[in-house]
């Protein structure tokens, strides 16, 4: 493992190599935190692979995790003090490698959780990373872009030393983008010289790669169409309601119309609309970039609440949100034959079991969402030789990982009797395992 650099005098190394406790059940009355959720998966496959406690514990926990202050004056002239994160799960299978979430609601168990789902992810995709997660509890809308820059800079002055093109590579997630990580990378560089490969997810004009913006919501689309040709729904002549217009879903939503699909339904944190006969999605992306909500928007279709946008009728619903938005709640008035989740975490563990019940097939996240740090590996690899691939190569190449993917684990759902989501962390776990054991530092 990273045995890595001290942290600084500003950062809290927090659990550093220490066992965690074992975290609580999903309480049925209560909403299910994302660690809760990832947590459970977890100890349900572990039980399933008979796993010792102590091989459990080791998996279980968090390598290192970072936290630091971040005060930064705003233009009110008032310092309001950030605190952000940086996770390092697990690092058996190669450089740690996760995204960096910019949203107010990110906290260490959040963090935690996203860090080990990105471990379990990197290893059923077969990328030679391990998992990390990283995050400031700040909300980018309601601050300036010079603000915004301040923090990220700042954020990679306090992480840096646990960071590094061998070591660590974060890349965008929720709240942040290409231009964030063109700030982290600026800021890395003032330190340890011009390192593109410090960051994925970066501009072209900063030797990004062509299709790593589409990636995640490509990738979530091919196994919506490996999982479409089991239950005989044509993916180009099908209707599918989006949970969340940000970057993932939008490229859902435009991918498939581009295919022949309808979407029927969309919502994001402003509002749903829908129209049973479809919603021009290029004019919906328009209007969502200009002004950063899809609330207004003047096409043809009709506000809805949230409740009704899942009860619409559909071949497939795609979560792009957040964490548990499919819910023992919700779980039930869905009307779909599939469900593909391009969010981390989306579902809760009750709701995954309603939706069995009700015949639902669910491709879960930790397979499904994988086209973004698929294609962050392709830029790592190009920024590693300086050489760019064409958007072509990057997409057959994604698109062939996606697929491999999902006939592996749909395999062994099929040989072992389990759903996809356990197959796929029993899968993602022995790879791990193996690789763990092979280096010597368990048995």
């Amino acid at each position: 493992m990273d045995e890595g650099a001290a942290a600084s005098e500003q950062e809290e190394d927090v659990a550093h190599r220490q066992p965690e406790p074992d975290p609580p059940a999903p309480d049925e009355t209560a909403e299910v935190s994302n660690y809760e959720i990832v947590s459970h998966w977890f100890d349900q496959a572990a039980e399933r692979l008979d796993l010792r406690d102590d091989l459990a514990a080791v998996l279980r926990s968090s390598y290192r995790e970072v936290q630091v202050q971040i005060p930064v004056k705003q233009s009110d002239g008032r310092v309001h003090v950030y605190h952000g994160y940086r996770v390092q799960h697990n690092g058996a299978r190669g450089p740690y490698k996760g995204g960096i979430r910019f949203h107010p609601d990110v906290d260490l168990d959040e963090v935690r959780a996203l860090a080990e789902l990105m471990t379990w992810k990197t290893a059923i995709a077969e990328i030679p990373f391990g998992g990390a997660k990283g995050g400031v509890n700040v909300d980018p809308g309601q601050l300036e872009t010079s603000e915004v820059q301040k923090i990220a800079r700042s954020f990679m002055d306090k992480i840096e030393k646990v960071l590094g093109p061998q070591r660590d590579i974060p890349a965008p997630d929720v709240g942040t983008n290409a231009q964030t990580m063109a700030w982290l990378m600026d800021e890395y560089g003032k330190l340890h010289g011009h390192t593109p490969a410090c960051v994925t997810g970066k501009p072209l004009e900063l030797e990004g790669s062509h299709g790593r913006e589409a990636a995640t919501g490509r990738g979530v689309v091919c196994h919506f169409s490996e999982a479409a040709a089991e239950l005989d729904v044509d993916p180009a002549d099908c209707d599918f309601v989006v949970q969340g217009f940000g970057n993932v879903g939008s490229w859902i939503a435009r991918i498939l119309v581009e295919k022949g699909a309808r979407m029927v339904g969309c919502a994001d944190a402003s509002g749903a609309i829908r129209n049973e006969k479809g919603i021009d999605v290029e004019a919906l992306v328009e209007h969502s970039r200009e002004n950063g909500r899809i609330e207004g928007f003047e096409g043809d279709a009709e506000r809805c609440s949230a409740e009704e946008l899942l009860a619409t009728e559909c071949d497939v619903v795609f979560p792009a949100a957040l964490g548990g938005m499919i819910h023992r709640g919700n779980a039930d008035i869905l009307r779909c034959k599939l469900m593909v989740e391009g969010a981390n975490s989306p579902t809760t563990p009750n709701a995954d079991e309603i939706l069995n019940g009700n015949g639902v097939h669910v491709v879960p996240d930790v397979m499904a969402n994988a086209g973004g740090v698929i294609v962050s590996y392709f830029e790592w690899v190009q920024n590693l030789q300086h050489f760019r691939w064409e958007e072509d190569a990057v997409n057959h190449q994604l698109e062939t990982m996606m697929r491999n993917a999902y006939r592996q684990v749909a395999e062994k759902a099929n040989e072992d009797e389990v759903s996809l989501r356990l197959a796929a962390y029993q899968m993602g776990i022995e790879r791990v395992l193996a690789a763990a054991r092979t280096r010597g530092y368990v048995t």
